[in-house]
C-alpha cells in the first residue's frame, strides 16, 4: 500500500496562522503565567511553534493520550499512556492539541483535568473537524477548521510515518 501526499494548507500558511493565534492567546492572558499542556505525539510540532509566539510567561508539561493506534479512524477508546510530571491546581492551563476531530480524546482528557482543579482550563488546536464531532468539546481557540479527510504533517501521522511535513496534507492511499 503506497500513500500520496497532497498539500491541504501550506507551510506558509500554518506560520501565519500560529502567529496569529499567540498574538490572541498572549492578549487573554496578560498580566498571567500560562502553563501549557501538550497532547503527544502530535502536538509537540504546534505547541513548540505557538510557544515561541506567545509573550506572556510560560511552562509546559506533557500528556500522551489516544484513541488512533495506525489506523486512520479513531477506535473510540481512550487511554492514558503518560500522565501529567506537575500539578496543575491553580495553574491557568492551556491545553495544545494537534487535531479535534470525533472529540472522545479532548472530552476524556478535559475531565481529568477538570478534577485536578486548574484556575482556568481552556483549549487551542490547530485542526479541527467539526463534522467529525461525536462529543461536545468547546474549542477556545482554533488554527484552521478542516473537512473530514485524514491529513498528515506538522506533528500529524499516518501509522507513526510524516510528522515532520512543515505544511497540512490529505493522504490519498492507493491500494
Amino acid at each position: 500500500m503506497a500513500e500520496k501526499i497532497k498539500v491541504l494548507i501550506s507551510e506558509e500558511e500554518v506560520d501565519a496562522r500560529i502567529r496569529e493565534l499567540g498574538e490572541k492567546i498572549s492578549k487573554e492572558y496578560e498580566g498571567k503565567q500560562i502553563h501549557l499542556i501538550c497532547v503527544l505525539k502530535g502536538g509537540v510540532f504546534f505547541m513548540c511553534e505557538l510557544a515561541k509566539r506567545i509573550t506572556v510567561p510560560v511552562s509546559m508539561d506533557f500528556m500522551c493520550v489516544g484513541s488512533y493506534g495506525d489506523g486512520t479512524k479513531s477506535s473510540g477508546v481512550v487511554r492514558l499512556a503518560k500522565d501529567l510530571d506537575e500539578s496543575i491546581e491553580n495553574k491557568e492551563v492551556l491545553i495544545v492539541e494537534d487535531i479535534i476531530d470525533s472529540g472522545n480524546t479532548l472530552y476524556y482528557l478535559m475531565d481529568v483535568l477538570r478534577q485536578r482543579k486548574p484556575a482556568s482550563l481552556r483549549l487551542c488546536t490547530l485542526l479541527d473537524k467539526p463534522d467529525r464531532r461525536v462529543k461536545d468539546v468547546h474549542v477556545d481557540w482554533t488554527g484552521f477548521e478542516i473537512p473530514d479527510e485524514f491529513v498528515v504533517g506538522y506533528g500529524l501521522d499516518y501509522a507513526q510515518k510524516y510528522r515532520n511535513l512543515p505544511y497540512i496534507g490529505v493522504v490519498e492511499v492507493a491500494e
